[in-house]
């Protein structure tokens, strides 16, 4: 899937939509109409006095407007039920990160951080219960895969060391009055004039394409064939992922397994389809597999099935939260 790389800021500011909604319901009820700069100065005098003028609505008397709401909806499809949670821009919400000491279930972790939704977030290691994914919290590190032994001097992986150190994260940055979202590679810059307030590690990135050899996740062997997938991404498993709409709209989604079909779950390519139908510019991958979960109102989704078809919920090390 080829996409144009270049992605505009994505914004989130509470309450711009309800205060344009505002203005122009205010515009119209006054009898207001566009004016040129030579009209401005007589624009007052040619308004109805809003006291003697039939029609016009007083301030404290116009209906308030919620702000978009955060939503939950379920797609099925051949092969798997897709959870969907959308953030809209305008939502008094915001997505933060949360992270274990330990390790402990998505349902115990959105539990305690009095989260409405969440989602199972970065890689770690089920033996020891170390991170494979940095996560930062209020601007610190706060899990460090360097400081994973089992990581460090597995000699299987010291050639692909540099590239899974360097892997694609979600960052929520603190821009003045504004709270703002990426996906970008864990070395790429903090945005100018912002600060870099959360992180979690994961990927490849799906959109807006594919990373899988630059993370070190693919590699070819000597016949130019894939040799490496540490993700079995052509396979259909449970996924999980995050993305990020042009208007600054967070999705996150699952994808679950079917009880009642022999071929279960989603390819990566699969979710990356999915997510670009849905209008998502750039996505992340998660961990996924048995550590897949969606968590909404009290109610947690679970992606992996065990052979007798009963959900897996494993604990898992780090989550993206809405608060």
């Amino acid at each position: 899937m080829h996409r144009d790389n270049s992605r505009p800021t994505h914004w989130r500011s509470p309450g711009d939509a309800t205060v344009v909604w505002l203005l122009i319901g205010l515009a119209g009820g006054l009898g207001l109409q566009g004016c040129g700069p030579e009209d401005v100065a007589s624009s007052s005098v040619m308004a109805p006095d809003p006291p003697s003028s039939p029609g016009t609505i007083a301030l404290d008397e116009l209906p308030e407007v919620p702000p978009p709401s955060v939503e939950h909806q379920t797609y099925d499809l051949p092969t798997s039920r897709v959870q969907v949670v959308t953030v809209p821009p305008e939502s008094s919400r915001q997505i933060k990160v949360a992270v274990s000491e330990n390790l402990d279930t998505l349902t115990t972790l959105a539990t305690e951080t009095e989260a409405i939704a969440a989602i199972n977030a970065g890689f770690f290691d089920p033996q020891n219960g170390l991170t494979t994914s940095s996560v930062l919290l209020d601007g610190a590190i706060v899990a460090d895969p360097q400081q994973n032994p089992r990581l460090m001097e597995n000699p299987d992986l010291q050639a692909y060391l540099p590239a899974i150190l360097d892997r694609s994260e979600f960052r929520i940055y603190a821009c003045g009055d504004e709270v703002l979202y990426d996906i970008v590679k864990r070395s790429a810059p903090i945005r100018e004039g912002c600060l870099l307030t959360g992180a979690v590690g994961a990927g490849p990135q799906l959109l807006p394409t594919m990373t899988g050899y630059e993370e070190g996740f693919f590699a070819d062997n000597d016949a130019g064939q894939r040799g490496r997938d540490a993700l079995g991404s052509q396979m259909l498993n449970a996924r999980s992922a995050v993305g990020l709409k042009l208007d600054g709209t967070v999705v996150l989604a699952i994808a679950t397994q079917l009880p009642e079909v022999a071929s279960r779950g989603l390819t990566l390519p699969d979710m990356a389809n999915f997510l670009d139908s849905l209008g998502v510019e750039s996505a992340l991958n998660l961990d996924g597999g048995s550590s897949t979960g969606l968590y909404f109102e009290g109610v947690t989704y679970l992606g992996r099935l065990d052979e007798t078809g009963e959900s897996i919920e494993r604990p898992i090390k780090s989550i993206l939260l809405v608060r």
